[in-house]
């Protein structure tokens, strides 16, 4: 007998209206009128909109984003009185408003939805070694947002190419963003680490790659009381004080040592704390050398450490597999800007949707399910509970019983055809 299929509930508001109900009512005409933005042929909670929908649809153009929302007017226009824009209009909004709307809006909504649910923003436990830290853990890095040429007048990455980064520092323990930054892709990473790190306290640690070796840099950290695990550099030279042994095979060496340049020497005058070891980075074993300034961590805590540094590049990949940051629908600074902040907050609602739902599988597998289902009228975690929780193929299990068609087995050792005598 088959079981009838459970079907979510019916709801009066689309997936796409029940998603933007996490962002309190009025608080993004506030945020507007705070910054002194003239929004009133198209309100700036129709212009947030207009891009979370890009994003969610993976609309590759403006004209397909503004097509969709007129189609749908009607149900738009219950979403706090949102109205589907023109596509000049649309554009105009991108390239003269200012994306600080849009900052602040995430790390506003990030503060609500905290407040809403506390242990959404609580560290998870961490496996291995790391797990003995009873300290703040981010890691800092960027990723380049490549751009059409269009934008080369104020993006030129090389060349003939334009791009932009998005500078992030990322709380280990939550995965979710605590500072960034979206510039032009050409200064170096290092010119933007004052400002990503200029709200740790002492104590916290620090992850980073070789891009933010700079012994100004590093020495500002060590006066503040941060902890750092970085990557070094090619061809640094350093003058070795002490040396210490390890039975453990994947610790290579373990040294104290101060930089051998002279200019270096004056820019971080005390010691750093050199280890080389064996990790594994993607099942595979890898010399790497690190440096530090703790100087009481084993050598096998500090290379766990920087494995952890790996969560920034995964939650790099995250978002770019997951939302509209590959082709942009506005050439200009603010539009990039608006468009990444954007793609940032509707990142933050998908996990918190993710979190409250308790939803086990992936989070691509996610962003499928609302893409598919944007413009339905059905309870958002009612569809969360039923669809998408497929599992993988069951294999069957093949016994000796199972290798021959029923009735074939007793010939199979006999032979057929022209080799019989």
């Amino acid at each position: 007998m088959k079981t009838k299929q459970t079907r979510p509930t019916r709801s009066p508001y689309t997936i796409l209206h029940q998603i933007v109900q996490y962002i309190p009512g009025g608080f993004i005409e506030k945020i507007a009128e705070k910054i002194g933005v003239d929004a009133r042929r198209f309100s700036c909670t129709s212009h947030v909109l207009a891009l979370l929908y890009g994003h969610l649809s993976k609309a590759g153009s403006l004209n397909e984003i503004c097509d969709a929302l007129k189609l749908y007017e009607s149900e738009l226009s219950r979403i706090r009185g949102a109205t589907a824009p023109k596509r000049n209009t649309f554009s105009h909004a991108n390239r003269t408003r200012n994306p600080a709307i849009a900052e602040q809006l995430y790390w506003g909504l990030f503060k609500h939805l905290q407040q809403l649910s506390p242990n959404f923003t609580q560290c998870k436990k961490h496996k291995g070694f790391i797990h003995r830290f009873r300290r703040e853990i981010y890691a800092v890095d960027s990723t380049t947002l490549k751009l059409a040429l269009n934008s080369i007048d104020w993006a030129r990455h090389r060349r003939k190419k334009a791009a932009a980064k998005l500078h992030m520092r990322l709380d280990v323990g939550t995965m979710l963003p605590s500072f960034a930054v979206v510039d032009k892709a050409a200064p170096n990473d290092i010119t933007r680490a004052p400002v990503l790190c200029a709200k740790l306290k002492d104590g916290d640690i620090l992850l980073a790659d070789r891009a933010y070796v700079g012994f100004e840099f590093m020495y500002n950290l060590a006066k503040r009381g941060i902890f750092f695990v970085l990557r070094e550099k090619e061809n640094m030279v350093y003058e070795i004080h002490e040396s210490f042994e390890h039975k453990n095979p994947r610790i290579l060496s373990d040294e104290i040592v101060v930089p051998a340049n002279v200019d270096s020497k004056k820019k971080y005058p005390e010691t750093l704390r050199r280890v080389t070891a064996m990790v594994t980075i993607d099942n595979e074993e890898k010399e790497m050398v690190f440096l530090t300034n703790n100087f009481e961590w084993s050598p096998l805590s500090i290379s766990e450490l920087y494995r952890k540094r790996w969560s920034i590049e995964v939650f790099f990949k995250e978002i770019k597999q997951t939302l509209k940051l590959t082709d942009f629908v506005g050439y200009n600074e603010n539009a990039v800007k608006w468009q990444v902040w954007i793609g940032l907050t509707v990142h933050l609602l998908l996990r918190f949707i993710k979190h409250v739902s308790k939803w086990g599988l992936s989070f691509s597998r996610l962003v499928g399910v609302m893409k598919n289902s944007i413009w339905t009228k059905f309870d958002l975690e009612k569809v969360l509970s039923i669809y998408g929780t497929a599992g993988a193929a069951n294999s069957p299990k093949v016994t000796a019983e199972q290798l021959y068609f029923q009735g074939f087995a007793p010939f199979v050792d006999q032979p057929i055809g022209q080799h019989t005598t």
